[in-house]
């Protein structure tokens, strides 16, 4: 068996101080995450981001920077993965667009928020994304390169 990641794309979203995380469903409760989710074949990782915003949070998303790129294994598990973390800005907002399964809603943190609710944590990406982006990690996207 040959061993691969699971690639993840995810977006780190930061509005008057606060930033957009989903409050979801999972196996281990009701927890936060940044809008994320797997990257779907024949789409770029940029594509993928927006996607997963609209899909989980409603919102329209451009990515303009690339925050990181980070490897996690998930406890108890036999899965990795690597995540592309962008940032950008919000374009538009669908209120009444039906949210993925298993997101209850959108909401918006401030930076103490997330902190204080670290133990709802889907993974520990979410802080770390967060606190890389506070820390100004921008990358320019023409750094990914989608050769076909």
């Amino acid at each position: 068996m040959v061993w691969k990641p699971n690639v993840t794309v995810a977006a780190v979203i930061e509005q008057d101080g606060k930033f957009l995380l989903v409050e979801e469903q999972t196996e281990r409760g009701i927890l936060f995450n940044q809008p994320a989710g797997h990257w779907e074949a024949d789409e770029t990782l940029t594509a993928g981001a927006a996607r997963e915003v609209l899909e989980e949070a409603a919102y329209e998303f451009e990515p303009q920077q690339l925050v990181g790129i980070y490897r996690w294994h998930a406890p108890g598990s036999d899965i990795t993965y690597l995540r592309f973390a962008f940032a950008g800005r919000i374009l538009d907002h669908h209120p009444e667009r039906k949210l993925d399964d298993g997101i209850i809603r959108a909401v918006w943190m401030t930076p103490d928020e997330i902190r204080a609710t670290q133990e709802r944590h889907r993974s520990p990406l979410i802080l770390r994304c967060v606190e890389d982006y506070l820390a100004g990690k921008r990358y320019p996207l023409d750094m990914i390169v989608h050769y076909d």
